[in-house]
């Protein structure tokens, strides 16, 4: 089957699964999710999805995401707004609908609403809500900051070994001009998530990109261009929706197209450049000092902590708070130091899977999960093998998260001894941040040191796993075969392996996010 052929395929076996184009209010995708906005929850089949060959497992969060995977999800996502798009113009008008479907519609969409505000609740924390938000600004531009990653990694190499001299600064360009200008984009996403006109948030944030800044004095100084990076753009567009927001009150409507953008720009570009520039250039400072001095003064003991705190932290979503600090310091520093460390509980996660595959030798059916979801893992994307094996079993997640501790406390001593290890870029991690590495001793020092950490995150989880992961009920349940019955493969005329149970504690239990699903059947991630 063409490519094509099977992203549409995909969608189209998404798509009714979710209550058809009807139930869809709007589409997204990350790096490995597809996130819809549903009218109503209950229409969703969540057994269903997880069946699908293609689905690694789903989340029932503010928005509903179907876990797809990095290069899927960006592939299978266009399919299926088209397919939304066709099934809504080919759709009746709503006077050739019957009345008494128009009812039963309205009642099971009060009942879906009902079930959806009960989840949002549970979750819908003001602090969680704004770390969402934070997400939704810096999430988009991750995609960029990979490609000119790997740019930058690309031009050191051979400015380093002195080849093609004369393509170097096309590439150095390439790779710099998203960083030159990322406050840019930050403030028109700052002032889309925060309700205001997107394209006066980013006017008001390339103040503090324009190199005209620098004839201007403030606080006894002179500005910089870029003084205050993201952090600055982000609070310059959050000022610019409430000044917005505050002259949609007051100007009359005749007058909203002059006044309301002239005003912004204006009040909110003032207080920019004689006060966020200042103040927000001291923070981002701050930041990248206090990294730099926790690293050198405690890292194998901070990436311990980090490291083994950093799944629990992504299963709570408190790992968004980390976003604008990554960017900061990649602006700062041509790097952050803090994703090599936190990347290695990705590598506890994939020691504790190897060691759950030889502890549960007779269940085929998470055999073929761990066997399936490996790659991705060493690839840094870990919800096959969380959603599908550590939480449903409880203690391996646990074990996973030791593992993850041991390996960032290895990248952080050497860290401590002066070697420092960099990404170029936020997003992936395992083996596909390799080609974003970088550091102060040369790449090949920075590449043994992360490679170091992942052998000793696989080692440790795998250890930890292997020995303390399974107490002697939880090995009982488990290691049994999970082949079906006769009768139901006769019945059937397909052998199709169960679903493991989920640990008698459940998941979230461990202090993850209750919403996860823990899995899809494992015999056909």
């Amino acid at each position: 089957m063409a490519t094509e052929d099977k992203n549409r395929a995909t969608a189209a076996a998404i798509l009714p699964l979710v209550g058809g184009a009807a139930n869809v209010a709007s589409i997204a995708h990350c790096m490995t999710r597809l996130r819809l906005g549903l009218h109503d929850r209950s229409l969703v089949d969540d057994e269903a999805l997880k069946a699908l060959p293609a689905v690694m497992g789903v989340v029932d969060d503010d928005t509903y995401q179907i876990v797809l995977g990095p290069g899927t999800v960006a592939r299978v996502t266009p399919e299926f707004e088209q397919l939304v798009d066709e099934a809504r113009e080919a759709a009746p008008a709503p006077g050739d609908t019957p009345a008494v479907t128009a009812v039963s519609a309205e009642e099971l969409a009060a009942q879906g609403a009902a079930i959806k505000a009960q989840r949002k609740a549970k979750n819908a924390t003001p602090f969680k809500l704004f770390l969402r938000k934070i997400a939704n600004i810096f999430v988009p531009l991750i995609p960029a900051l990979i490609g000119c990653g790997i740019i930058a990694g690309l031009n050191g190499l051979l400015v380093n070994l002195e080849w093609l001299p004369a393509v170097t600064p096309a590439l150095a360009a390439m790779a710099s001009g998203f960083m030159a200008l990322i406050a840019v984009f930050v403030g028109y996403n700052t002032a889309k998530e925060f309700g205001g006109t997107p394209i006066l948030g980013g006017a008001v944030a390339a103040i503090i990109v324009f190199p005209g800044v620098a004839n201007i004095d403030a606080f006894g100084q002179t500005l910089s261009p870029g003084q205050g990076g993201v952090l600055g753009a982000l609070g310059a567009a959050v000022l610019a929706v409430y000044v917005e927001k505050w002259c949609r009150r007051w100007v009359p409507e005749a007058l909203d197209v002059l006044v309301t953008p002239t005003l912004t720009v204006l009040i909110s570009g003032l207080v920019t450049i004689f006060g966020l520039m200042y103040v927000a250039g001291e923070v981002s400072s701050a930041i990248g000092t206090f990294a730099d001095w926790l690293l050198s003064n405690g890292g194998a003991g901070a990436g311990f902590v980090l490291g083994g705190l950093f799944l629990p932290l992504v299963m709570l979503g408190l790992h968004q708070a980390l976003i604008p600090i990554h960017t900061t310091l990649i602006e700062q520093q041509g790097y952050t130091v803090l994703l090599p460390i936190l990347a290695m509980a990705g590598a506890g996660q994939v020691g504790a899977a190897v060691a759950v595959y030889f502890r549960l030798p007779r269940n085929e059916s998470i055999r073929r999960t761990i066997k399936s979801a490996l790659p991705a893992g060493l690839l840094g994307v870990g919800e096959p093998l969380i959603y599908g094996v550590s939480l449903p079993l409880g203690r391996p997640f646990i074990t996973a998260c030791f593992g993850g501790a041991f390996g960032a406390g290895f990248v952080g001593l050497f860290n401590q001894l002066g070697d420092t290890v960099g990404s170029t870029a936020i997003g992936p991690s395992g083996w596909a941040l390799f080609p974003l590495l970088d550091g102060n001793h040369g790449l090949g020092s920075t590449i043994a040191i992360y490679a170091g950490g992942l052998l000793v995150g696989y080692v440790a989880g795998f250890v930890a796993t292997y020995f303390f992961g399974f107490g002697k009920d939880l090995l009982a349940e488990f290691n049994v075969s999970q082949e079906p019955a006769p009768s139901t493969v006769a019945a059937t005329g397909n052998v199709h392996p169960a679903t493991p149970p989920a640990a008698p504690d459940g998941p979230g239990s461990d202090g993850t996010d209750p919403g996860a699903s823990p899995a899809k059947d494992p015999a056909r991630v």
